[in-house]
C-alpha cells in the first residue's frame, strides 16, 4: 500500500504559518505513472532545487530531511522518489519503462510542474550518484530550464568507476587478509557484472571500509526512522524498489559515459566529491571534471566524506550549497498566485584537491 505521508508546515515561533512558505506532498502523474513528490521551502521566492537521488532506485529523501533540512531556508527543495523508487514503487510498473530516456521524460514533466508552480523560474539540479548522470544528461538537453548544475559523487565514465571500485575492494581485502572477501570477489570477477554482483561488491566495499559497524547503522537507521515524513510503512517498498530499479536499469546505466554523452554544459557547474568515496572513486569524477566544458565550474572536496557527503559532512554540505552554489543563481520573477501541487492522493587544481583541500 502506498503511503503519501504528511509534511509539517513552516511556522513562526509563535505558531503562525510563515508567509510565502510552501510544504506540500502529492502523487503527480509523470510519464503516465503516479510518482511521489514533496516540495518544501520557507519562501517560494528562493531558487527551486530539484534533488535527483541515487541508485537507481534508492530514495534519499529521509537522509536529506534529517541531516540537511536547513537547505529549505535558502532553496525551495523538491524531493522526488523516481519511477520505481521509494514511495513511487509499484510492482505493476512495466519493466520496459525503466530506461534512461523515460526518466528524462519524467524529470522534464516534473521540472515543468515546478516551474509553473514557482513562476517559470529556471531550476537548480542537485544530482547524487546515479542522479548525477540523469541530472547532467537533462541539463545538457534543456539548458534553458537549468540555471545551475550540482553533481555529488559525480558519475563520469561509469564503467571506469565500477572497475576502480572493484580494484579497491580486491586490494583492501588482500591488505586486511580477509580471505572470505577475496574468495567472493575473485569468484565474481571484475566488471561488467550483474546487478546481483553489484550488491555483493558494494557490501564488501562497505565492510572493508568499516562502514557497516553498529555506529554507522544506528546513524542511518535513526535518520530513516526519525525524518519527519518517514514511516515504517515505507521500508518494504523502499527495499523492493531499489532491487527492482537496479535489476531493470543496471545494464543500461552501467554503460553510460558522460565524457562522450555530455562533453559540455551551458551553465555554472559544481562537483561535490567525497575524498573517501569508493563507490564512485574520485579519480573518475576528476577525469570528467577536467574534460567538461562549462560556463563556469568549481570542484568542492569533502575530506571526511565517502559516497554521501550530505550525510557524512552535513554542515559543510549545507554551507557549500548556501554560500557557494546559491550566489551563482540568477533569480527569476517571484511567484504570484501560483497553483498548488495537484496529484492523485575551471578546474581548480588537481594536486591540492587530491590532498582533500577545497578547489
Amino acid at each position: 500500500m502506498r503511503h503519501l505521508g504528511h509534511t509539517p508546515p513552516f511556522r513562526h515561533p509563535g505558531g503562525g504559518l510563515v508567509d510565502g512558505s510552501i510544504a506540500e506532498v502529492a502523487y503527480l502523474r509523470l510519464g503516465g505513472l503516479e510518482q511521489w513528490v514533496m516540495i518544501r521551502g520557507e519562501s517560494v521566492d528562493n531558487p527551486p532545487l530539484i534533488v535527483l537521488h541515487g541508485g537507481p532506485g534508492l530514495s534519499e529523501t529521509a537522509f536529506l530531511r534529517y541531516f540537511d533540512a536547513p537547505l529549505e531556508k535558502a532553496f525551495t527543495v523538491v524531493y522526488w522518489d523516481q519511477r520505481g523508487a521509494g514511495r513511487s514503487y509499484d510492482h505493476r510498473i512495466p519493466r520496459w519503462s525503466m530506461t534512461v530516456a523515460q526518466f528524462m521524460e519524467d524529470l522534464d514533466e516534473l521540472v515543468e510542474v515546478i516551474r509553473e508552480r514557482l513562476g517559470k523560474k529556471p531550476v537548480v539540479i542537485f544530482g547524487h550518484s546515479w542522479g548525477s548522470a540523469l541530472g547532467a544528461l537533462y541539463a545538457a538537453r534543456f539548458p534553458q530550464k537549468v540555471a545551475l548544475y550540482v553533481g555529488g559523487a559525480q558519475i563520469g565514465d561509469w564503467a571506469s568507476a565500477e572497475s576502480s571500485s572493484y580494484a579497491f575492494a580486491l586490494a583492501e581485502a588482500r591488505r586486511r587478509g580477509n580471505d572470505k572477501a577475496l574468495r567472493q570477489l575473485t569468484a565474481m570477477g571484475p566488471p561488467p557484472y550483474s546487478a546481483k554482483s553489484l550488491f555483493a561488491e558494494r557490501l564488501w566495499v562497505s565492510r572493508l571500509e568499516r562502514r557497516m559497524g553498529p555506529g554507522e547503522l544506528w546513524k542511518t537507521g535513526r535518520a530513516v526512522l526519525r525524518a519527519p515524513e518517514s514511516s515504517l510503512l515505507d521500508l518494504v517498498g523502499a527495499v523492493q524498489g531499489f532491487r527492482f530499479s537496479l535489476e531493470t536499469m543496471w545494464q543500461e546505466v552501467s554503460r553510460l559515459n558522460l565524457l562522450e554523452r555530455v562533453p559540455a554544459l551551458r551553465m555554472p557547474v559544481f562537483f561535490l566529491i567525497g575524498s573517501k568515496d569508493h563507490w564512485v572513486p574520485p579519480r573518475t569524477s576528476l577525469d570528467y571534471f577536467d574534460a567538461l566544458s562549462a560556463h563556469a565550474k568549481k570542484l568542492v572536496w569533502f575530506a571526511n566524506s565517502g559516497h554521501e557527503m550530505f550525510i557524512d559532512e552535513p554542515a559543510r554540505f549545507i554551507e557549500t550549497m548556501v554560500q557557494v552554489v546559491r550566489p551563482a543563481y540568477s533569480p527569476g520573477p517571484p511567484a504570484v498566485g501560483a497553483p498548488r501541487l495537484a496529484g492523485a492522493a575551471g578546474r581548480a587544481g588537481r594536486a591540492a584537491a587530491e590532498d582533500g583541500a577545497p578547489a
